[in-house]
């Protein structure tokens, strides 16, 4: 039986409309409550990114970004301070790649989870607070416009 061999992916840019994720020290535990960990592969993880902050107790939607029709299913992530703090969780990266984000822009991130990030293809990009504000609000203004990524 051979093993597959595994090749370097370049990721040298990245293209697709964003989705506004405001609040600075957005930790591991609001990004995958805990409960959710129990499993043995990181599929279907996405289905419960964000899930105490999208849902109340009775299961119904709280009014989340991702939940937005106008947001919903887009590609990049624009978050703020701090993102992906907390707990050195593998999980949290990995159930924001299963919900289908490709690429987060933040003001800064927890160094393991952009590591974690990285090591998923995942690009954790930082800019200033002021670019980060604007980029939030033209997203939020603007669903569906496109936000490139260039990384060369």
């Amino acid at each position: 039986m051979s093993q597959k061999e595994h090749q370097p992916v370049c990721i040298t840019g990245f293209s697709g409309p964003a989705v506004a994720v405001r609040g600075n020290d957005i930790d591991t535990d609001r990004i995958i409550p805990a409960r959710f960990m129990k499993c043995v592969t990181f599929e279907g993880l996405g289905r419960y990114a964000f899930y105490d902050e999208r849902f109340d107790s009775e299961g119904s939607p709280k009014g989340h970004s991702f939940d937005n029709p106008r947001w919903a299913g887009h590609p990049v992530l624009v978050g703020n301070a701090n993102f992906g703090c907390g707990s050195s969780r593998e999980h949290a990266p990995q159930a924001l790649k299963d919900y289908g984000i490709r690429a987060i822009v933040a003001e800064s991130f927890a160094e393991i989870f952009a590591g974690n990030c990285c090591s998923l293809g995942m690009p954790a990009l930082t800019l200033t607070s002021a670019d980060v504000q604007a980029l939030q609000e033209e997203v939020e203004s603007r669903p569906g416009n496109t936000v490139s990524i260039d990384l060369e």
